[in-house]
């Protein structure tokens, strides 16, 4: 399909680099808020057409897909844009600031009949896979814990997007996403949430640590943090085993099962890319592994730990 990628930042050339090298996979337009910045965007990868705002990408008819890397607080405001012209979507985590933002994207793409799926790339590595396959089969038994973290030391600027709160800063949403959805991802939703952390000056959070308990009696102990370097291992315990990510939970390639280590390449992006080529190219609206219930569950516990924390986005969406 022909893609469109709105924003420029960080994030953007990072997938956008991991697109073009998707057998298939055309980047025909871009998107900044500042023309110049598109033209240069555009000039780096190849890509045939640049524009200085995300409407005018939009009204872009050979636009089929796009991939919307804006900072978190245009998430909604922009999906909810291009379903409305007609396109395909891949939202970058989160997909909003809040469940009703959520849900009003996932209810918007299920009237306009799009591909609407938030950009959880950790699902479509094969070793995420491999694991949870593991899990199902119950080569570790019953799962008993997840304790999983993502944290780095980000000195506090509070005009950078992972501070500010007009942006949708803070740790949870930024990192502790991946944690709380590796969490739901084998537990499912929890029966309890209990939070507690710091608030930086700009009145997000600057770490948090979380505690989901299950009706089983499963927990999940997580923790995210932009004030000390927590690394981003993950380990899930069963009653006869356990699954470990050293590092990079949110893209491993590496995992021991049992004692046993499995690798794998890092293809970065391409994976996720791939699966959303396959699935809105083929007329679905959702993808199984990432399916909206989970983004709308996920949502709903960061929702809870915020509002713990004593942190509302409500102004900044």
């Amino acid at each position: 399909m022909k893609w469109g990628v709105i924003a420029t930042g960080g994030i953007a050339r990072t997938v956008t680099a991991d697109m073009l090298k998707v057998p298939g996979v055309e980047v025909l337009a871009v998107s900044s808020r500042d023309v110049t910045r598109a033209r240069e965007f555009a000039g780096k990868f190849g890509i045939e057409r640049a524009y200085g705002d995300y409407r005018e990408l939009l009204a872009d008819r050979d636009v089929e897909v796009v991939y919307v890397a804006t900072p978190h607080a245009q998430h909604h405001e922009v999906t909810l844009a291009a379903l409305d012209a007609g396109k395909h979507v891949l939202c970058e985590k989160p997909i909003g600031l809040s469940v009703a933002q959520a849900e009003e994207m996932v209810a918007r793409a299920a009237q306009r009949e799009r591909f609407l799926m938030e950009a959880m790339w950790t699902r479509f590595n094969p070793l995420v896979r491999k694991a949870q396959e593991a899990v199902r089969a119950g080569e570790i038994g019953e799962v008993r814990t997840v304790r999983a973290h993502f944290g780095f030391r980000h000195p506090f600027d509070a005009a950078d997007r992972l501070w500010a709160k007009e942006a949708g800063g803070g740790s949870v949403l930024d990192v502790g996403v991946y944690p709380i959805a590796l969490a739901h991802q084998v537990l499912g939703t929890p029966s309890r949430i209990a939070a507690h952390g710091r608030l930086a000056p700009s009145e997000v959070d600057a770490e948090a640590g979380v505690l989901l308990g299950y009706e089983n009696g499963a927990h999940a102990l997580l923790s995210s943090s932009l004030l000390a370097g927590l690394g981003s291992a993950a380990v899930i315990v069963g009653t006869e085993g356990a699954i470990e990510f050293p590092e990079a939970q949110y893209n491993p390639t590496r995992v021991v099962i049992n004692g046993v280590e499995h690798t794998t390449e890092d293809l970065g992006y391409q994976h996720q890319i791939r699966a959303v080529e396959e699935l809105a190219g083929g007329g679905a609206l959702e993808h199984p592994d990432m399916p909206w219930a989970a983004t709308v569950a996920i949502m709903r516990t960061m929702e809870e730990v915020l509002r713990q924390l004593g942190v509302s986005y409500e102004a900044a969406g």
